[in-house]
């Protein structure tokens, strides 16, 4: 399976509106519950009246269009990375699925889902 890196700094967000600005970046993911409205976008994005904020996240995807009869993409990655004690943020779209680490375990990250035979795209 091949995975990409992200290029771009990601923060992760509790906002009080979502505006229709957001959408200019190439990266913005919003999910709506009934207790919060969250945000994920380049770091330089964040909105000013954000509520919260967590800086410091890189970001990986998985190449091409997945089929939703696929399954235990997300979980043998999610898997490979808990064995080495690093966290994720996860955020599926329609087409493929992204994970996020924290930028001071995304060079182990790489080289952890390397060594499980994953390889990573050229940038």
């Amino acid at each position: 399976m091949e995975l990409k890196i992200i290029d771009q700094d990601f923060s992760v967000c509790k906002i009080k509106e979502f505006s229709p600005e957001l959408l200019k970046d190439g990266f913005c993911f919003v999910g709506r519950t009934d207790e919060e409205l969250s945000l994920v976008c380049a770091a330089k994005q964040v909105p000013e009246d954000a509520l919260e904020r967590d800086d410091g996240w890189k970001a990986f995807r998985i190449q091409g269009v997945l089929d939703f009869s696929l399954i235990g993409i997300l979980s043998a990655i999610s898997a490979v990375l808990a064995e080495n004690k690093i966290g994720i943020f996860a955020v599926s779209t329609y087409n493929t699925d992204y994970i996020l680490t924290k930028e001071e375990n995304f060079p182990k990250a790489v080289e952890c889902l390397k060594q499980a035979g994953y390889r990573f795209a050229a940038s």
